[in-house]
This record gives C-alpha cells, structure tokens and sequence, in this order.
C-alpha cells in the first residue's frame, strides 16, 4: 500500500498548526501555508532525485528509518511548536535531515523559495526545515506501520509526481540540482522504475527441511542418526543458500540456457512453480531425504534448488507485473429523489463486486445508476473499507462526493455545516484521509499563485516562445465567469494583462505566437445555450487580450460547449474545472 505524502502534509500542517506557526514567525496562515506549498514539491523532488541509483535509494532509506526522524510528528508538531527552543530544534533536524536525505542545499532551496513567495530568506529557511521534518516522519511512519523495506521506496516515491509536478517551478527544481522541472517530470519515473529492479524484494519464507526420517512401522525400530551427518548438517543449508542465491539472479537477468537434470527444476514452467506448499514441501523434503542418504553435497544443492525454484519464481513474477500507478476513484451525484448515479474505477474485478453488492443491498437492484470501470493500473481502493459509512451520504438528496485515492471532496447538499458531513466523514475514515469541501474563491486563489509564479518565465531572455509552451503556462489562469455572464471578472484582469504582455514579448523576439482561445461550459442546463455562451466568453477573452496590445490576427476565438469536459461533471469542483477559457497553439 502506498500513500500520498502531500495529502498527510496537508493534515499534519492542520489549520490550526498553520495558524500557529505564522503567528510564531510573523505570517499570515495564507502566506504561512504559500511558503510549505513551495518548499514541500522541491524537497519532495529532491528525495526522487536521491532514489534514482541503488546507493542513493539505500541511503534515503537508511535516513528516513534512523532515531532522529521522528515518525510520530503528526500528533507532537502542535506540542513542538509550544516554546521557541523546540520550534528551532525541529528547524534545524528537519534541514540536516533533508541535507543528508537529499544532498540537496537547503540554504539554496530557501532562497528560491523566499524569491517565488515573496518572504524573507530567514523565514523561507526556518520554515523549510519544518516542513522537511514533517515530510520525512510521514514516511518513516508509513515505512514502520507497513513494515516496509527499501525495494517499495521507488513506487512510492513515483506516486508523488503528480503532486510534485503540480507545483514545482525551474525555479525550484534548479534550487535543489535538477535542473528544468519539465526534464525532471519527463525522466524521473523510467530512473525510478530501473532502480527498483536493483534492490532488495520480499521474498517468500523458505521453511526449514527436516532430515527426513522413515516411515515407522509397528515392531520396527528407528534407524540411529548417524553422528557424523549431525556434525555436517550446517553444510547442506549453506549449499542451499547459495543455490538460492544463484537461482533468483539467474532468473532475474532472464538468462534461459538449458541446463543439466539436476537444474531442471529451478527452470521449470510457470505452471510447475506454482504448485501450492504442501506439494512443494513434500517435493523437497524427498529430495532432502536422497541427499541424505546419498551424502552428496551435489543432491543437498539440487533439493535446495527444487526449494528455491518456488520462492525465486514467484518473486520473478511479481516483478514482471507493473506496480499499480494511479489512485482508485469514486464520486456520486444524488438526485432530489434520492437516487445516486456512482461513477468509480478500481483495480480488480473483486473491488468492483463489493461496491456493486453493497450498493444493491443498499438501494435495491435498479434504484441506482452505477458505471464502474476495472483497470489493473488502478491502486487498491482504501475508501471500500469505509462504504457502510459513505452509503448514507449516497441516499441524501443534493448530496455530491468525489474520492481520488485518498483525497475526498464534498460539494453540494453533502458540504452543508449543519448536516456535519465533513466531520461525520472524518471521523470515519481516520488521518490517513484528505477530507474538505470544495471552495471556488480557494481553486481561483491557487490556479492565480501557479499561473503568476510561472509566468515569469515567459519574459526570462531566454525563455521559450514555443506555441506549445506558451499555451501551457496561460492555460494554469482562471478566468472565473459569473453564471450567465461573459463579461471578463475583474478578478481575472491582471492575468489577462500578463498572459498579454507574454504574447507582445515573443512577438518583439521576433517569434510570434497564434493562440485559438477556446470557451467550454459544464453540461448543466441547455446544450445550445452552453454553446453559444462558450463563444461569447472566448470572443470577449479575445477582445480583452487585443486591448492590451495583441494583434487580433494572432488570436481566433471558438466556443465548444460541454464537450471535451476534463473532469467528471458530478461535482462542483469537476463543472468548475470544465467551465474554463483554453488556449491552443496554433501553427
């Protein structure tokens, strides 16, 4: 099982730690929670980067496992933060743990950090080391509970990109040695996936064989043990290991060469390794028996190949299965009658059957609408252990719920104070949850700070006037029409005024940009009326970006209504993602 490193971030750094720190270090809680939001994806990027090679994976393993990580931080960082001697101890261990966990330089980290948020150097610094003790307590304390080892490091570690890449800057990924955040997005996963294959897996317990001993018979006598086997007994189990040894890299390299009879059976076929334990038990301990009788240590090596071929194969097998890299999915949409239409993909056919009987046992066969989709790829549904408690919400009319892994977002009837759904539901499924209700002005606030941070690269003197490019960063603005209107909000002014001084830049660099500026829409209400109110929000973006010195010829406008949606249109949060101003590059 893996988990999502920014999401317990998040509950760790709880409002009200938020609150207290800023109120330590001078800050506003939106400036405080600005400030880890930009420290976490760069010290995060930093310990991917350290995983990339067998030494560096064992070394980030061996830190986050040592006495100075504390791996109960969640529940003590409020104590901590009570006196100033034990805010600046955990300071200072949390930037010597993220030195020696990442080789990265955090006083470089805290000057990118300080530049991007605008805040001072010291408290970039300060804050920089909370936030890299709190991350690493995270993962000891999953590596503890989970009772990990160094191989699972690389996939969890990959199932934090898309956090990553959600908010690191070049400014950041050059801070911590990366280099571009694009070439660090593009290249860390196949690093991460090849050095997974260098180090140590679980492999099944192979079981002691005993010297096997005759059957015995009514008025017959158990032969004595011969002394001198006793003596040498240790032997045998030291060939055995080495057969063991040798068989699981011989399989691991994928090297087939035929072999000689006696190893035959560490090459077998799949479906000759798959036999259950007791046959294999009762196959090794006959060999055993021939080696002793035999007093060969030849035979002692080929039964304890026979033992092997099991425990090697099943470890080759499940590493030719690609980890799962993508979280499970729920979300729900309930109708004034109270009938939900469920719309989820999970990872095994055996998930899927336990939402479909729960929901029928529930609702009844019929009485709901449920479109659940089985892709392998999909990690295990942490929120299924929790259904009995979630059914209720199902049957609330009003009532919208989305879970992406272990990411859950109200909205509708189900985010309403006096119904207590949100504590309802995080007392149900516990810390290891991301629960709150989805905020408008909140998702125009983030999509602003991400747009503004990477716009100024746009006007760097070498920065790239590749269409594709420059459509990438206007397309991270939000341009927050009021319901009906397709007058530009002033809230989206000052980014439109940027994204126009981007354009007029490239076009004095002598590299020109064409942009189509499309409108979309949510499919609430009348298709033809989203339409042709997509259009109308184009054309006056359009216009907007012409009055701010854009040649007209350099931008079309086009509306496309509801198609095309990025997100599923059950939720408030997935209209709102849908009902969106996008820029395409044109040749």
């Amino acid at each position: 099982m893996s988990i999502n490193v920014f999401h317990l971030l998040e509950t760790v750094l709880s409002e009200q730690v938020v609150k207290s720190l800023g109120a330590r270090y001078g800050l506003t809680p939106e400036l405080t929670r600005k400030i880890s939001g930009a420290a976490a994806p760069a010290i995060m990027a930093a310990i991917m980067h350290r995983g990339t090679t067998p030494e560096g994976a064992r070394s980030l393993f061996s830190t986050i496992m040592s006495p100075e990580v504390n791996a109960q931080i969640g529940k003590q960082l409020p104590d901590l933060l009570t006196s100033t001697a034990g805010l600046s101890q955990l300071e200072a261990t949390g930037r010597e743990l993220v030195q020696k966990a990442t080789g990265a330089n955090v006083g470089a980290l805290s000057d990118a950090v300080a530049a991007q948020t605008g805040t001072p150097q010291s408290t970039a610094f300060s804050l920089a080391g909370v936030v890299g003790a709190a991350m690493m307590g995270i993962l000891k304390h999953h590596f503890t509970a989970s009772q990990g080892f160094v191989g699972q490091l690389p996939t969890l570690l990959g199932h934090q990109l898309s956090s990553v890449n959600a908010s690191l800057t070049d400014r950041l990924a050059g801070a911590v040695g990366l280099g571009s955040a694009a070439a660090f997005a593009g290249s860390i996963l196949s690093r991460l996936k090849d050095v997974s294959a260098h180090l140590d897996h679980p492999q099944p317990v192979v079981r002691p064989v005993p010297a096997s001993v005759p059957p015995q018979t009514v008025g017959m006598s158990t032969p004595p043990i011969v002394e001198e086997k006793r003596r040498h007994h240790w032997l045998w189990w030291l060939l055995a290991a080495l057969a063991l040894i040798i068989a699981f890299f011989a399989l691991r390299s994928c090297q087939h060469d035929e072999q000689a009879a006696p190893e035959a059976a560490a090459s077998a076929p799949p479906a000759a390794v798959a036999a259950s334990d007791a046959a294999s038990d009762a196959a090794a301990q006959s060999a055993a028996q021939a080696a002793s009788q035999a007093n060969s240590a030849s035979a002692a090596v080929a039964a304890s190949g026979t033992v092997a071929s099991g425990a090697v194969a099943a470890v080759a097998a499940s590493d030719a299965a690609p980890a799962p890299t993508q979280d499970s999915h729920l979300s729900f949409t309930v109708d004034k009658s109270g009938v939900p239409t469920i719309t989820a993909t999970v990872g095994t056919e055996a998930e899927k059957q336990q939402l479909m009987d729960a929901l029928t046992k529930k609702f009844g066969a019929g009485k709901f609408t449920a479109n659940v989709n089985v892709d392998a790829a999909t990690k295990p549904a942490e929120w299924l252990a929790h259904l009995d408690g979630l059914l209720p919400l199902m049957a609330l009319p009003g009532a919208e719920v989305k879970i992406d892994g272990t990411h859950v977002e109200l909205s509708g009837a189900a985010a309403d104070a006096k119904a207590g759904w949100l504590d309802k539901l995080k007392a149900l499924f516990g810390s290891g949850f991301d629960i709150g209700v989805f905020n408008v002005q909140k998702a125009v606030a983030d999509a602003t700070q991400s747009f503004r941070d990477a716009v100024k690269g746009l006007f760097a003197t070498d920065a790239s006037c590749a269409g594709a490019d420059v459509a990438k960063v206007l397309n991270l603005q939000v341009v927050n029409f009021k319901t009906g209107s397709s007058i530009v909000p002033a809230s989206a002014a000052d980014d439109l005024r940027q994204s126009a001084r981007a354009l007029i830049a490239c076009s004095k660099r002598g590299q020109p940009v064409s942009l189509e500026v499309a409108g979309y829409s949510d499919n609430v209400g009348d298709k033809a009326a989203n339409l042709a109110l997509s259009k109308q929000r184009a054309l006056a973006v359009r216009t907007y970006l012409a009055s701010q010195g854009v040649p007209l010829s350099r931008l079309t406008a086009q509306g496309y209504g509801d198609v095309n949606p990025v997100e599923s249109n059950d939720t408030e949060s997935g209209r709102f993602h849908n009902r969106r101003i996008e820029f395409i590059a044109k040749q």
